[in-house]
């Protein structure tokens, strides 16, 4: 009797799983991610992923996807010597590729590079802010004039030396996020309708670090 009810539990367990929509990240490994752009190393070790520095190496992504639609939440604590990001929605750039559009200085990016919208990690008060990575190299919403969102509540919600709850939501053009339930960005931009999302390590100088940054309760929906 008790296997057929722990048969049963399990079962009702996956259903649940599977009707809610959510897909539960790192949970066993890297899965089908890979890294992009640098050498940082990162590893998911019971539920947690951590991405380390490795010195003089460029930023670095753990790169999923392409997604169009999604909600992504996640726990996250950053050494306070580093910052981070979780990309969304951009983009790899490959050999022999032009300047992407809009893009600062405007000459093609070195192959493999990830660009694009990121959800910015920082203990500075930019927390949860979009930044335009390696292209318009500004912020969405000062881009977008949306800046108003950037309130003293917002600039002071990410809790320095904590783990701190991110909610992404990005649908059509619009694209927001909350930092502890606080909301962060609300802005709408058309340029990236699809892309990638990857999670940052942040370059670091030679001879500094190593640092990290730490990920955990990573889940992801379509929307």
């Amino acid at each position: 009797m008790l296997p057929l009810l722990a048969a049963a539990l399990f079962a009702t367990s996956l259903s649940i799983h599977a009707e809610d929509g959510w897909q539960y990240w790192f949970k066993d490994g890297l899965g089908d991610a890979k890294v992009v752009s640098g050498s940082a190393s990162y590893k998911a070790e019971n539920g947690v992923l951590t991405g380390t520095t490795t010195d003089g190496s460029p930023n670095s992504f753990l790169m999923k996807g392409p997604f169009k639609d999604f909600e992504l939440q996640f726990e996250v604590k950053v050494d306070d010597e580093l910052n981070s990001g979780v990309q969304v929605r951009s983009h790899l750039a490959k050999e022999g590729d032009p300047a992407p559009e809009g893009s600062k200085g405007g000459k093609p990016l070195p192959d493999g590079r990830l660009y694009g919208p990121q959800c910015e990690i920082a203990v500075n008060g930019t927390a949860g802010d979009f930044y335009d990575e390696a292209r318009r190299g500004t912020w969405w919403s000062i881009l977008t004039k949306t800046d108003a969102i950037r309130t003293d509540a917002a600039k002071a919600a990410f809790k320095k030396g904590e783990w701190n709850h991110f909610r992404i939501v990005v649908k059509g053009d619009h694209y927001q996020s909350w930092v502890n339930g606080v909301v962060a960005a609300d802005f709408s931009q058309p340029g990236d309708p699809e892309g990638y999302i990857g999670f940052q390590v942040h370059g670091i100088k030679k001879g500094s670090g190593p640092f990290s940054v730490r990920w955990k309760d990573v889940k992801f929906k379509t929307l």
